[in-house]
């Protein structure tokens, strides 16, 4: 396949905002919703030139919460993305995920997905506990999550699911019946994430004012290898750091992100990336996007010039770069295109500072040519990665 590319549309609203999310977002009460798709269709448009010639691999709709965009209304909008890329750029095994929350799942909601094109859909689970759920401020159930995991699987032969370990007073054996959950509903990926304390959220005032307690190392250590053991024992394979797939389910847009593929994002705050070099970044700012892109017409000219931040990176940083996503990898950097990239020098000076990782057993070479994080060493990857940094 020639140029492939991926495309990501970021549906900005939200019905109440998790204290643990930092992704930019809205209140879903004030949203409007045919301009903020008029937006998409016109800003991907605008922007041809990045596209256009290439053969579209994956679709997907991030958040937010990209299932609280009306049924008719996200059919519409699919079927006019497909139009204006064409059918001859389609790839015909195109990954097309939304990602949905269990309360927005419904029988009717899940057939519109299905005709308009979605084949993939990514569940918002976090957890089966509804204590848990509450403390995160998450608006669903356990059971509304139970019964929009098993009509998505019943419907749709490619789901995922997202947990998250470390909540306010989970348990190991809390930790466990989340992991006989959701084994037993049989979704063909799923992402397992520690809970971040990221700057700014909410989650984090509380750590800070003494009002929940972080989880600690041990604990965390521990039911980290309770999730690689119980999911690899039902039919996982853990093929990145943090997401599991039944053989052949890999992630199709994600897995592009890790190995470098272009991208193009679209909405407010969404980044792209042309593959090579440039990055960009769209503002996390609804209202100037809504009022720049709702009205726009191809060949209108603009008075005032859509600000993409844009940042150009060096030949180091694609290097640190490639290294830090390739090693989340479980097949690991592939230090053949690492050599035709940076040269021998560099990858002389990469076997040099990983040699003490790999006579630890942290680190191992393939007979295939590629550098992996062992098993035993997955919990201390960000320090190893400072040292070959």
């Amino acid at each position: 396949m020639n140029n492939p590319i991926s495309l990501y549309f970021h549906v900005p609203y939200c019905n109440n905002k998790c204290i643990y999310c930092d992704f930019y977002s809205g209140g879903a009460r004030i949203a409007d919703w045919q301009a903020l798709t008029t937006s998409f269709l016109n800003e991907l448009g605008s922007r041809r030139s990045e596209w256009e010639g290439c053969d579209v691999v994956s679709i997907y709709f991030g958040g937010g919460t990209p299932s609280l965009i009306p049924v008719e209304i996200f059919a519409g909008l699919l079927i006019a993305i497909k139009n204006l890329i064409g059918a001859d750029r389609i790839a015909p095994d195109c990954e097309i995920t939304l990602e949905a929350n269990p309360e927005d799942v419904n029988p009717e909601a899940v057939d519109y997905w299905k005709q308009s094109g979605v084949n993939r859909v990514s569940l918002g689970v976090q957890t089966f506990s509804d204590s848990s759920l509450r403390s995160i401020g998450r608006r669903h159930s356990g059971e509304e999550a139970r019964r929009a995991l098993e009509l998505l699987t019943s419907e749709f032969n490619n789901v995922s699911a997202d947990l998250i370990f470390g909540l306010p007073n989970q348990t190991l054996s809390d930790l466990r019946q989340d992991l006989v959950m959701l084994t037993a509903l049989s979704p063909e990926h799923i992402s397992v994430y520690s809970l971040m304390y990221e700057p700014g959220t909410a989650l984090t005032y509380l750590r800070d004012s003494g009002k929940i307690a972080q989880i600690g190392e041990e604990e965390a250590a521990e039911m980290f290898d309770t999730i690689v053991a119980t999911l690899e024992e039902a039919g996982y394979d853990r093929y990145e750091t943090s997401n599991y797939a039944r053989p052949g389910y890999e992630s199709r847009h994600n897995s592009g992100y890790w190995t470098g593929r272009a991208y193009v994002g679209i909405g407010p705050s969404a980044h792209s990336f042309d593959g090579e070099s440039l990055r960009k970044a769209n503002p996390a700012d609804l209202k100037s996007y809504i009022s720049h892109w709702s009205d726009w017409s191809e060949g209108r000219p603009d008075s005032v010039d859509y600000p993409i931040e844009r940042e150009h990176l060096t030949p180091e940083e694609r290097r640190e770069e490639m290294l830090m996503l390739g090693l989340r990898m479980k097949k690991g950097l592939d230090l053949n295109l690492y050599e035709t990239r940076f040269g021998s020098e560099a990858l002389r000076t990469l076997l040099l500072k990983a040699r003490p990782a790999i006579d630890h057993d942290q680190l191992r070479l393939t007979p295939d040519s590629r550098l992996c994080i062992t098993d035993s060493a997955l919990m201390i990857s960000d320090t190893l990665l400072l040292t070959l940094l």
